[in-house]
């Protein structure tokens, strides 16, 4: 027992170290403007070559040192968390297994090796997902590796098409063009949405939520769901060479639908999943737009408010005796004082309040989204999504720490030594990180001339979406006489627009109606008759011949003996 409790706390030291390390190379590699590019050839088969090629420049280091640091955070965490679990070290193993994947997504500008690292976060988190062992794990662990598959076999598809250039290092060809581009960026978006959950591939993100909560912050800040994002960032040179307004459109439907989907949801973790997806939505939508860099930026904001509000909500669950029905609990302030000031402060983060981390990557997303010529239709669904993060954000902080009166009665409130500890290092970041950054990586700043009502706009919505978060919480639409009047409709805005169903029930029911007819006419029928069993009862037969032949059967060699006599008798 001391020394697995020792283990997790060497591997959380250890990855703060290795984190604080790449997060200051990163710095002085963005200072000197320097990359190292490390190729070495595994195989070389007539002119293509097979390399194992690692990129470390100021992108990859300070994306691997945020990582690294909420790896570390989150293992500490998970080292009071999984205490009293029976196989802890082999989470603790899952988890450091699933950093490595994601390390090796990071550097690698090779197909070959990217698809090392995400098949590694897709297997990893399906051991990850059906952790608990249960019918609901196993379910949603399904759904989230079958989902993934897709994007899989898009990079395999990717890698064969590169196949033309002789050699799979992308950093190589950014200049070319070639007129299979297309089909290679249609496919890498692709493989990215299936990843990063965006429309129509989102009903796996609220289900992989049956994980342990510190996976949860894990998968959901910095490693599974933002792998599609950065490799998008990546690739953007490719991307942005055909017209992207199709999937501009499809990230900002999926920012809208998960916006509202979190309005009507009443599980604590299921409305955080959708605020990432959220987020995610908006990193998309503003890459599509034309902008890598301010979606790298927002990247590395969103990780940490996102992690500190998983951790806080872990802790919540933890006091509530594992119920995440947000309907059950209310004036937690008074007895997790801690804990509800970090949740508040992740919270106004992801609202975007004026010089926390996330106001800063928002507030730049919003005036360069609004400098751009598309058109009024997107221009106000973007502004409604922006307001619907701060009304899900009010109205989860209202039921949860204000005086909401909930349902449930329980005593087993504490904060954890270990736990408050790993709160502290992502509620610094969530509150500085966004400044500090925005000055590096932008080192000029960028004068944009807006009309009032422009300038106004994202102030307008967000307190426009704390009033209707307010109003949700207080009068409680979807359980009244309204909600029961209008039920299809709450449902619908409430389940992802049954899109889970869509992934789901239809798919599976009319593959195994068409499996079962397909067995019972083919395997049970005529396949059965003439495949299957023809040629069983043709030998069959010829054996029980041979059988009776050979028992001396006197009626049989009797027979026989008239038989060729008679022949021989026709024949003279």
């Amino acid at each position: 027992m001391f020394f697995n409790n020792n283990l997790y706390k060497f591997w959380s030291f250890t990855l703060t170290f290795f984190s604080l390390s790449c997060f200051l190379m990163g710095l002085v590699f963005l200072y000197f403007n320097y990359m190292i590019f490390i190729d070495w050839e595994s195989l070389s088969i007539n002119s293509s070559g097979l390399f194992m090629t690692f990129l470390f420049d100021w992108m990859s280091l300070i994306f691997m040192g945020c990582v690294l640091f909420i790896s570390s955070m989150v293992i500490l965490y998970s080292f009071s968390y999984m205490s009293d679990d029976l196989y802890k070290i082999r989470f603790l193993y899952l988890v450091l297994l699933f950093i490595f994947s994601m390390m090796l997504l990071i550097i690698s500008p090779n197909l070959i090796s990217i698809l090392l690292g995400w098949d590694g976060l897709g297997l990893v988190s399906y051991c990850l997902v059906i952790y608990f062992n249960n019918w609901k794990s196993y379910n949603a662990g399904m759904l989230t590796v079958l989902t993934n598959r897709v994007g899989d076999v898009c990079i395999l598809v990717s890698i064969s098409w590169f196949f033309n250039t002789g050699g799979w290092n992308y950093i190589f060809y950014l200049d070319c063009i070639y007129d299979w581009y297309l089909w290679v960026s249609f496919l890498l978006i692709i493989a990215s949405f299936t990843k990063s959950a965006q429309i129509p591939f989102s009903s796996w993100l609220p289900a992989a939520m049956a994980a342990p909560t510190p996976v949860s912050a894990l998968v959901h800040s910095s490693t599974l769901v933002t792998a599609g994002v950065y490799l998008l960032i990546r690739w953007s040179n490719f991307i942005l060479s055909m017209n992207t307004s199709f999937f501009l459109l499809i990230s900002c439907l999926t920012m809208f639908m998960s916006g509202l989907g979190a309005s009507f949801e009443f599980d604590l973790k299921k409305i955080i999943a959708l605020s990432t997806l959220s987020q995610l939505g908006m990193m998309m939508m503003i890459l599509f737009i034309g902008y890598p860099l301010l979606s790298y930026f927002h990247l590395l904001c969103h990780a940490f408010f996102k992690a500190l509000l998983f951790l806080c909500a872990g802790l919540i669950i933890h006091c509530m005796n594992d119920s995440q029905d947000i309907r059950y609990m209310g004036y937690l302030s008074n007895y997790l004082p801690y804990t509800c000031s970090c949740f508040c402060i992740s919270s106004l983060s992801l609202c975007g309040l004026p010089f926390l981390t996330g106001f800063y990557s928002k507030d730049l997303i919003l005036e360069f989204s609004v400098y751009n010529n598309f058109n009024f239709f997107i221009y106000i669904l973007y502004f409604i999504s922006v307001g619907l993060t701060s009304c899900y954000s009010l109205r989860l902080v209202y039921y949860c720490m204000s005086g909401y009166n909930g349902l449930f009665v329980c005593r087993c409130y504490y904060e954890d030594f270990y736990m408050m500890f790993s709160m502290i290092g992502l509620t610094f970041f969530s509150v500085t990180l966004g400044s500090l950054l925005c000055w590096l990586i932008f080192p000029y700043p960028t004068l944009m001339v807006f009309f009032n009502f422009d300038k106004l706009m994202p102030l307008i919505y967000i307190l426009l979406g704390g009033w209707l978060g307010y109003e949700f919480s207080v009068m409680n639409y979807s359980n009244s006489l309204f909600g029961l009047m209008n039920y299809l409709s709450i449902s619908f805005l409430g389940s992802m627009w049954f899109m889970p169903y869509f992934s789901t029930y239809i798919l599976s029911l009319n593959s195994l109606f068409f499996s079962k007819s397909f067995y019972n006419f083919m395997d049970n029928g005529w396949g059965e008759y003439l495949v299957s069993s023809s040629l069983f009862s043709f030998f069959s037969y010829l054996s029980d011949y041979n059988t009776f032949y050979q028992s001396n059967n006197i009626k049989f060699m009797l027979l026989s003996f008239i038989f060729v006599a008679l022949i021989l008798l026709f024949i003279m």
